[in-house]
């Protein structure tokens, strides 16, 4: 049931996931956010990746501060928050 747990509710990772990510290979919270896409949802990591840098930290025998945190990803470009709510200024 453990296993069955819910570590990233954006993107509804288990903890059985993230432990296999490990056991493959993923020794980074960005080689597990590749392999299980944990902390990719809405709130970009914000709630699991504390949880994901812990349960490496356990698996790898290492301490929670050893292990790097994922890279920030902002957009490529600034977008104009009309544009996105659907409104036009006219100003583009």
């Amino acid at each position: 049931m453990e296993h069955d747990l819910i570590i990233c509710r954006c993107e509804e990772v288990t903890r059985a996931e993230i432990l296999d990510a490990i056991a493959n290979g993923a020794d980074s919270v960005n080689a597990v956010k590749r392999w299980t896409r944990a902390g990719m949802g809405l709130c970009q990591g914000k709630f699991c990746g504390r949880l994901v840098s812990q349960m490496l930290a356990n698996e790898l025998g290492c301490e929670v501060g050893q292990i790097a945190p994922a890279t920030a990803r902002p957009p490529v470009r600034p977008v104009r928050l009309e544009l996105l709510a659907g409104e036009s200024s006219g100003d583009q």
